[in-house]
């Protein structure tokens, strides 16, 4: 009789599956050329002379003699200061979206977020604690690590994060939507409070560097920090897919899992490492948010909760709407520059209390 649920089960979640598959394959493909789109416009945008066709010419024709497509300073803006600037947003918008998606599945719960749950204020208080004691108190450490210092603290802090919370909110197997969230607001709470006292010891210089940090912003990107945060982004968003059949086979729940033979726990902190590497990294250089809420959410509602489609979808989606927000916080208040945080903070929030009303009858918190 249990064979039979399970069994039913599956065909449920084929049958699901099989009614949007078609529309999914679509709205990836739609969304790879949207990104191509972002990318361009965020390479062309600015006080520059730097049009579209003017850097695919510079692509495909080069700097040969006479077939110059740029001019040596456009070259020097659009390689050296945008390009930088939009392959970090195109990691960071894929890293929290994708991180997004494998927490709202392994919770199983659209309200899972690592920002509402506390993995990006520990990720941001292991940075802090980088950028306020590298020079003193952690001076062996970062003189060791170098630039590795910072991304590998914030994916130390966001780690310790979910770990504990994921020991406090999982009893007998089962993990608790209520307890999970408000433990999360306490540990979150927690890290801001020390991230606090760590702020209060720093000095003016690293004051204003962290003030304008926390708001999140990608005008300091260089190849350096895509050297040092890219290969952890890379490698954790190339993991996650495969946790894609495991978090389809938990959505019916922890013991049916495990009958269709995936191993629940190995899933589990599989996905708790990967979702700290990929939200720590970002973390270490911006103070992004609500882009790991919004974007799989979003793509729920359009192509279904099927991981295999969700989780590549999310990383295109993301990239793609990191890359909008930061075009609008370039171009806003120009010249000057707002911070991209505060762009993603206002069009995230009404979409999350969109979310709250419209689950308020499903969700019991």
């Amino acid at each position: 009789m249990v064979d039979q649920s399970i069994a039913g089960a599956g065909a449920m979640a084929a049958a699901s599956d099989g009614d949007r598959s078609g529309r999914a394959r679509i709205v990836i493909l739609l969304l790879c050329l949207g990104l191509a789109v972002a990318v361009l416009l965020s390479l062309t945008s600015g006080a520059s002379d730097a049009s579209a066709v003017s850097v695919v010419g510079d692509w495909l024709l080069g700097a040969a003699p006479g077939n110059e497509a740029l001019s040596a300073r456009d070259r020097l803006i659009v390689y050296d200061i945008r390009l930088p600037r939009v392959i970090l947003g195109v990691l960071i918008g894929a890293a929290l979206a994708v991180s997004g998606a494998v927490m709202q599945g392994l919770f199983r719960n659209p309200l899972a977020d690592p920002g509402l749950i506390g993995v990006s204020a520990g990720s941001s208080l292991g940075a802090v604690a980088v950028i306020v004691l590298g020079a003193t108190v952690l001076a062996p450490v970062t003189s060791v690590l170098g630039t590795l210092a910072l991304p590998l603290a914030a994916f130390c802090g966001g780690l310790a994060t979910t770990l504990v919370l994921y020991q406090v909110a999982t009893r007998h197997g089962r993990t608790s939507v209520a307890t999970m969230l408000l433990a999360g607001i306490a540990l979150a709470a927690l890290a801001m409070a020390l991230t606090g006292i760590l702020i209060f010891m720093a000095d003016d210089r690293q004051l204003r560097d962290l003030t304008f940090w926390q708001l999140g912003s990608l005008a300091g990107a260089t190849w350096q920090k895509i050297g040092s945060v890219g290969p952890v982004i890379v490698l954790a968003l190339a993991a996650m897919p495969f946790l894609a059949r495991g978090l389809n086979a938990l959505a019916l729940g922890e013991a049916t899992a495990g009958h269709l033979g995936i191993p629940v726990q190995r899933l589990k902190y599989t996905a708790i490492v990967g979702v700290s590497a990929a939200v720590g990294a970002s973390i270490a250089v911006s103070g992004i948010g609500f882009v790991g809420i919004v974007v799989p959410h979003l793509l729920r509602l359009a192509i279904g909760p099927d991981n295999r489609y969700l989780l590549p979808a999310s990383a295109l989606l993301g990239a793609c709407l990191l890359l909008l927000a930061d075009a609008v916080a370039r171009t806003i208040v120009a010249p000057a520059e707002l911070p991209i945080g505060i762009v993603t903070a206002i069009a995230g929030a009404p979409f999350f209390l969109w979310i709250l009303l419209r689950k308020r009858g499903v969700v019991d918190l």
